[in-house]
């Protein structure tokens, strides 16, 4: 446990949490909508600090990251809670928890631990994933800047849900991240996840701003997000807010937690997602979890030229010195 970073006291021994966009008003012995911040004597506090739910080493590729150290390693950690509540969940049982059942578990594994073990395993950096890493952010920004300064890079994949405050303190130790959109429409983001995509729209632009390497993920959940208006929206977004250069990684979904009865999504709709982004104006626009799926590879965005051909998270070919061997166009790639 540990005094928890952006808060303030207020009247009747409450506090206001502001790390994410909740902005929760937490009462005394109470937690906020993560599950993973208490009120304590009118201090708040993370009670996940130093405790992992999970470590793993996993291919830069399985985040995704397609354009940030392609084909290196990234050691993987993360702590229970989130702060959405995704009825289509996939790590539900780590995310979720805290909310369910109170349950605040995890191994004891210090920031010192944490980049000695991605040395030891020779990653190329850490990533905060599988959870939401800003309701983890304190022990997150201790990684970080020991990290940092040891020559690893920092990524991390997160909903987006971060204050303008969280996301500063993290910016300068940040290298690469993928952020979900996951809808364009509050009406996705109330109904499926308990959360609004305002919040999510400013961070994808500051982070953008800040110069740190960005992908952008949307989950095709069918009657939830499948219309080609939904697929528009999201591709003149980052098109125009963002970048044209900003990968969008358009994945399948699989019934799982709270939407068991939803079928997977038909591989047409994403196929039809990536084409709808290719023609607005995208350089790069990917399927995900359709493993050999030509929408996988990286194609050169001037001559169309294979670049950097992928199966699942393994690289079969890559041209290593980040412009297409054909053309000589560059490809917008972070190289280690």
């Amino acid at each position: 446990m540990k005094e928890a970073l952006l808060y303030k006291k207020l009247k009747n021994k409450e506090v206001q949490c502001n790390l994410c966009s909740h902005r929760c008003t937490i009462l005394p012995d109470k937690r906020g909508i993560c599950g993973v911040r208490e009120n304590k004597a009118e201090k708040l506090h993370s009670l996940v600090y130093g405790k992992a739910c999970a470590e793993h080493v996993d291919p830069i590729e399985k985040k995704p990251l397609f354009h940030f150290l392609p084909g290196t390693t990234s050691l993987s950690v993360a702590t229970v809670g989130c702060n959405f509540r995704c009825k289509n969940c996939q790590n539900w049982e780590t995310a979720q928890s805290p909310k369910e059942n109170g349950q605040i578990w995890g191994e004891d594994l210090s920031p010192e631990e944490i980049v000695k073990h991605a040395k030891e395993q020779k990653c190329h950096g850490v990533s905060y994933t599988y959870t939401e890493p800003t309701i983890f952010i304190e022990y997150a920004l201790d990684t970080m800047k020991l990290a940092k300064a040891e020559g690893l890079k920092n990524s991390w994949v997160t909903n987006g849900f971060m204050t303008k405050e969280a996301f500063e303190l993290v910016a300068p130790y940040l290298d690469g991240v993928n952020c979900d959109l996951k809808s364009f429409t509050d009406k996705v983001y109330q109904e499926n996840c308990g959360a609004r995509v305002k919040p999510v729209l400013e961070t994808l632009k500051r982070i953008k701003k800040a110069g740190i390497w960005l992908e952008v993920t949307t989950l095709i959940i069918p009657t939830l997000n499948d219309k080609e208006e939904e697929y528009k929206n999201i591709a003149s977004f980052i098109k125009n807010e963002l970048g044209p250069e900003v990968p969008w990684h358009i994945s399948q979904f699989y019934p799982a937690y709270k939407l068991m009865d939803l079928p997977a999504t038909p591989v047409e709709a994403i196929h039809k997602a990536r084409d709808i982004g290719k023609k607005m104006g995208l350089k790069y626009v990917y399927t995900g979890n359709l493993p050999g799926d030509e929408g996988e590879n990286t194609y050169c965005p001037k001559c169309d030229e294979l670049v950097i051909e992928r199966l699942g998270y393994s690289i079969k070919r890559f041209d290593k010195d980040g412009k297409c061997s054909k053309c000589g166009e560059k490809l917008d790639l972070i190289l280690k």
